[in-house]
């Protein structure tokens, strides 16, 4: 019988989950570690208890950095079955998370078709969903629409929910008196700041906060608490209007917790290079070591179709100081909806990234990976480079495209191989 709510309940009591039995086998922490880090807030298990097939994945502290692939359906790419044979796609190449961020259409079959396929974690933005599934302006949504919306997506099995309860009136207060170039990126922060604006109120999630937490509670769906006041741009990032989000949202979370309620904060967005450390460390503080999810950070503005790279960038080291779970940018941000080709790049670049940083932080046993393919290099085992390869059907192809006369080597250097000289003389094969 269950004597828990959540997963941060059941770590308070000791209590050692399916879930966390998972991440325990997959990660290299210790059962001990594991508890206490969740029962304090800095490791989550995002795990609805309506989404039956999944494998549970941890976030958080001393865990390998995680990747999310965002996809869904919108009103001039409205294809359903394109969008689920990119979800099967997207755990094919090892995504840990799959965000649902549909606008348009029967938005409730989609995502329930998702999470029935899908063994991942899946998050959703409810906001998106109200305007959707209403039809009415955006100032015309009640609280009880907002919040009706929540519950159906609770309901459904989503085990994360972007929710842009730090947007208040306080921050928005800020953003006035402090003007951006690029003002409000965030869909979700611009859709509460409209609906604000016509109806003169308070945000409802951030005024409602309390019932929120109780859905959340219920069905053990974990807070992603939403950065609608991201920077959209380097010379946004680090604003007045950022760091007042971040601090309410630094409240929210121990509001959270004394529900017994898993919360990871959502960070930026454009930042340039020299001020992504800064970023980490201010949420690390700001928020209590609560599990930080970055879009990117995009560390130029400058490289349309090239984003993914401009993110890796900025992914690669947000990670190795404090991020825990960084968002796919694909070549199409900033373009049009990516399609299969550019999810794919984006998922390889963002892993990349992911790894690079779990490598620089030290976790455990994550060079082995890199030591193999070494090793694998140095015999010049070209079967056993492209098995370790992070995408081996690009390494086959290339080697594939260009054959040398010798096969042990590459058409790079051929006969002038270094590995195979230094091999002959300091090995004698």
């Amino acid at each position: 019988m269950t004597t828990y709510t959540t997963q941060m309940d059941a770590a308070r009591q000791g209590i050692v989950t399916k879930q966390m039995q998972d991440v325990l086998a997959s990660e290299a922490i210790t059962e001990s570690d594991l508890l206490t880090k969740m029962a304090n807030g800095h490791i989550v298990i995002p795990a609805n208890v309506n989404h039956t097939n999944l494998i549970g994945c941890g976030i958080g502290s001393g865990l390998r950095t995680k990747i999310n692939v965002n996809l869904g359906v919108s009103e001039d790419c409205c294809d359903v079955e394109a969008e689920l044979t990119k979800v099967h796609r997207s755990v094919e190449l090892k995504a840990d998370a799959i965000m649902d961020l549909s606008t348009f259409g029967d938005t409730q079959t989609f995502r329930k078709r998702t999470i029935e396929v899908c063994p991942a974690m899946i998050g959703t933005v409810p906001v998106y969903d109200a305007v959707a599934r209403y039809g009415k302006n955006v100032g015309a949504i009640t609280v009880d629409d907002f919040f009706d919306v929540v519950k159906m997506h609770a309901e459904d099995g989503v085990d994360f929910l972007t929710i842009h309860a730090g947007l208040n009136r306080t921050a928005v207060e800020r953003l006035k008196n402090n003007p951006r170039l690029t003002h409000v990126v965030s869909r979700g922060g611009s859709l509460l700041l409209h609906w604000m604006d016509v109806n003169d109120a308070e945000n409802p999630f951030f005024e409602h906060y309390d019932r929120l937490l109780e859905m959340c509670r219920k069905y053990d769906v974990t807070l992603s608490l939403g950065d609608g006041l991201r920077p959209g741009s380097l010379n946004d990032a680090t604003d007045a209007a950022q760091i007042q989000e971040l601090i309410v949202l630094g409240e929210l979370t121990k509001r959270s917790w004394e529900a017994d309620v898993q919360v990871m904060i959502e960070g930026p967005g454009h930042v340039p290079l020299n001020e992504v450390v800064s970023n980490m460390q201010i949420e690390k503080k700001l928020c209590h070591g609560a599990p930080f999810y970055v879009l990117g950070p995009i560390v130029t503005d400058i490289a349309p179709g090239y984003d993914h790279i401009t993110s890796a960038i900025g992914g690669a080291l947000a990670a190795t100081y404090g991020a825990d779970f960084l968002c796919y940018v694909t070549p199409a941000e900033h373009l049009r909806l990516p399609d299969q080709d550019d999810m794919k790049e984006g998922i390889i670049a963002t892993r990349i990234a992911a790894h690079a940083a779990d490598v620089a932080k030290g976790i455990p046993n994550a060079i082995d990976w890199d030591n193999k393919m070494s090793h694998a290099r140095k015999q010049l085992d070209w079967e056993k480079m492209f098995d370790l390869a992070i995408d081996p059907e690009k390494a086959r192809a290339y080697r594939a495209s260009s054959q040398p006369i010798d096969k042990d080597v590459c058409t790079m250097c051929g006969d002038l191989c270094a590995v195979k000289r230094s091999r002959e003389i300091l090995e004698k094969v």
